[in-house]
């Protein structure tokens, strides 16, 4: 039987509609205060008298899911048409209504987290937590904004006059055996002596030459593999080639969900479902498989006719990874910055400066300039 029913939050399955984690859960022990997941730490801080409390470890283990349990699961509806969460602020008692799975109160910024078992088909198997807090992410962006050649000065001015957005994305994990048959054909290098002439000075004179040619031969066979954790991205929000650039993320460093992780950070619903997520891990699993098949035909040169791949024991289960946003204005026009939350990598759309560039080209040309004078007055002399 499948187990995605478990939440982290079970004092809140009673109400249909979403809500926040109920008060005690997020109440800070010294002064009373709503606290929230202090990145870089296993504890939620408080950001008013600083204390910080540990999370209590749930008593399991991040599991992988066979994929036939998504035929088992119930398909849960979304709270209200359109997938607007309503969530009711246990700090204020105001009404917030978001499509994010956690967000903030828009009225006293007190953390958000919704029962994801309540309206989510696929509940997340775990998390990897916020390790960079919003200053080390300012000095990843500042080290990024410094090393970008012909960039305008005002983007040095970025990290410090802009606010980043903490943001958990939901992506996919695959596991799976695979079994390959392949045919194609071997190619195999050979060279042959061949005579063409060609005139010097005036003269035609015969000359011989080694020529390259392959002799091919046809094969078949069959490759294996395993893969681990083929990632896929579980929300169109953010381009899937951006957030490609973000890897390698440290899968290994995966915790249990639990909802106090998600506490002061917006996290996104996925809107890429499993099954079409499987079908774009097999994608990235056939330009692997390929190679292997060549590597398996050998010789000189190959060519792949067609390949059958039989998935096998495949099993999957819903993570959440943690990025930085920042968008900034630039000549009017709106320029996004990710940093990974977890190792630093920044990635993003940077602006161009013509001055800079203008410059450069003047600077190079003068270079070349001068060289050209050495020369022609080395050879006079």
């Amino acid at each position: 039987m499948s187990d995605y029913n478990y939440s982290a939050n079970q004092g809140n399955q009673g109400n249909p509609t979403d809500q926040a984690a109920p008060d005690a859960a997020w109440s800070c022990e010294s002064c009373g205060a709503k606290v929230e997941f202090a990145a870089g730490t296993a504890a939620l801080g408080c950001p008013y008298c600083g204390h910080q409390q540990s999370i209590a470890a749930v008593p399991r283990q991040v599991r992988e899911h066979a994929f036939a349990e998504l035929a088992q699961l119930p398909a849960k509806p979304m709270a209200v048409p359109g997938g607007v969460r309503t969530f009711v602020c246990p700090g204020c008692r105001a009404v917030t209504e978001s499509d994010a799975l956690s967000d903030r109160c828009q009225f006293c910024a007190t953390a958000l987290v919704a029962d994801a078992s309540l309206t989510e088909r696929v509940v997340p198997e775990a998390v990897v937590p916020f390790e960079l807090d919003r200053n080390a992410a300012r000095d990843a962006l500042r080290k990024w904004t410094s090393s970008r050649w012909f960039a305008p000065s005002s983007l040095k001015k970025v990290s410090e006059a802009e606010t980043f957005k903490g943001t958990y994305l939901p992506h996919w994990t695959y596991d799976t055996n695979t079994r390959s048959d392949y045919r194609g054909e071997r190619g195999e290098h050979y060279y042959e002596t061949e005579t063409y002439t060609e005139t010097v000075d005036g003269q035609t004179q015969t000359r011989t030459r080694q020529v390259q040619k392959t002799r091919w031969w046809p094969a078949s066979g069959t490759v294996q593999r395993f893969f681990d954790d083929v990632l896929v991205a579980g929300t169109t929000t953010v381009a899937e080639k951006q957030l490609d650039k973000l890897t390698p993320w440290p899968l290994e460093q995966a915790v249990p969900y639990q909802e106090e992780y998600l506490a002061g950070f917006q996290t996104l619903r996925y809107d890429v479902e499993p099954e079409p997520g499987l079908e774009t891990a097999k994608q990235r699993m056939a330009s692997v498989i390929e190679q292997d098949c060549r590597q398996d035909i050998g010789g000189d040169e190959q060519r792949v006719h067609r390949i059958e791949t039989d998935y096998l024991d495949i099993t999957f289960k819903l993570l959440l990874l943690p990025v930085w946003f920042l968008t900034y204005l630039h000549a009017g026009k709106p320029l996004q910055v990710m940093v990974n939350a977890r190792t630093g990598e920044v990635i993003g759309e940077r602006p161009y400066s013509a001055a800079k560039i203008a410059a450069a080209v003047l600077a190079a040309l003068a270079v070349i300039a001068v060289v050209v004078v050495l020369l022609v007055a080395r050879s006079h002399h």
